[in-house]
């Protein structure tokens, strides 16, 4: 198993397929659940990085409905992502599928977060299943958990001006 920590992300690989990333915020549930399933909010802390910003969001938040979300960045490059809903359980659980517009690993992942709160604290627990181990271990030699960690870190800024 591989583990690491960017400030609190924690990053474990508890199975061939699986990436786990795990995040606390201080801020109740629904709050993190809000930030996660409105555009208005996601455009404040999703990818928005390094003259990056999320330019297009759009979610029909429902049991079969899609999303899609496109990043500018401030050199003119563009990358897109979307997928279909699986599961909406409010404010604790979203299973969604997710497929980059230019596809850098082999088919679709699942993405599973699921938010469990304790005293006024929420801990993000996201689960992201590939195709195969090549295609997670591909992801994990990715800076993915540099971008996971700065975007979770401005949802923390976040959220703190919303409660």
């Amino acid at each position: 198993m591989r583990d690491a920590v960017r400030n609190t992300l924690q990053i474990t690989t508890p199975t061939d397929r699986d990436i786990v990333i795990r995040r606390e915020f201080d801020a109740p549930r629904r709050l993190v659940f809000q930030a996660l399933t409105k555009c208005e909010l996601l455009k404040r802390w999703l990818g928005v990085r390094n003259g990056w910003s999320l330019a297009v969001c759009e979610m029909d938040l429902k049991v079969g409905g899609k999303y899609r979300w496109v990043w500018h960045g401030s050199k003119g490059e563009v990358m897109g992502m979307g997928g279909v809903f699986r599961e909406i359980t409010a404010p604790e659980r979203i299973v969604a599928t997710e497929r980059f517009d230019d596809a850098w690993y082999e088919g679709e992942a699942l993405d599973t977060t699921v938010l469990t709160e304790a005293g006024g604290r929420t801990t993000l627990t996201l689960t992201v299943t590939y195709a195969s181990r090549e295609v997670r271990d591909m992801v994990l030699k990715t800076p993915m958990a540099d971008g996971l960690g700065e975007s979770y870190d401005m949802l923390e800024k976040a959220l703190a001006t919303m409660a």
